[in-house]
């Protein structure tokens, strides 16, 4: 039991942890110290149920609908070039928006933004449902598997949010926010572009991105 659910912490642990437009807003608000806690809860327990989905089998599901990864595919990559252009406006800016305490958008806006970035990315379903549930399905024992990596996310996201506080004296300077976001504007328009230009029968067959 123990291995099985090491094994799901660790592959589960090794799908997150890329820099992806997820990660980089909760950087950001553990950085700013805004509604940390919030945002860490709706990224695992969104993790949560991709997961318990992919080991239910909701994966094969997708695969027989043609149409749902591509809508996911267009809508996400047009969420990501907005929050990258709000991200390059904002470095662009500079000033007071770049203070750890300048930009308080408010929680239902920073939930409602972790929401869009965790359910608009197909390769969350790529990865989370469709991989790591087949996967799990196939251990001797799937729900053990699936609270492995359920509590990888966990453990990644509360790391990545409280974690981010120990950079905060880095980013007392304007300069650093600015790069900051120059670098979140730079990753989403590459997952942007990276949805865009990726090949839709990728999508169909269920391919990892």
């Amino acid at each position: 039991m123990l291995a099985t659910f090491l094994s799901g912490f660790g592959l589960g642990l090794s799908l997150i942890l890329a820099i992806g437009a997820q990660n980089a807003f909760v950087l950001r608000q553990g950085l700013r110290g805004e509604y940390v806690l919030p945002v860490v809860l709706t990224c695992a327990f969104s993790d949560a149920v991709l997961i318990s989905a992919g080991i239910a089998g909701f994966g094969a599901v997708i695969g027989t609908v043609p149409w749902v990864l591509p809508v996911f595919r267009w809508g996400g990559a047009v969420f990501l070039i907005v929050y990258g252009a709000r991200a390059a406006w904002s470095a662009w800016c500079g000033g007071a928006v770049m203070r750890p305490d300048g930009e308080a958008g408010g929680l239902r806006r920073a939930v409602l933004t972790c929401l869009a970035l965790t359910w608009l990315n197909p390769h969350v379903y790529l990865d989370t449902v469709i991989l790591l549930g087949a996967i799990g399905a196939q251990s001797p024992a799937p729900s053990v598997f699936g609270a492995g990596a359920v509590a990888a996310s966990f453990v990644f996201f509360a790391s990545l949010g409280y974690g981010a506080a120990s950079l905060r004296p880095m980013f007392a300077r304007p300069g650093s926010w600015r790069a900051l976001d120059v670098g979140v504007a730079l990753v989403m328009w590459a997952i942007a572009a990276k949805l865009l230009l990726s090949c839709p029968a990728a999508c169909s067959r269920g391919a990892g991105g």
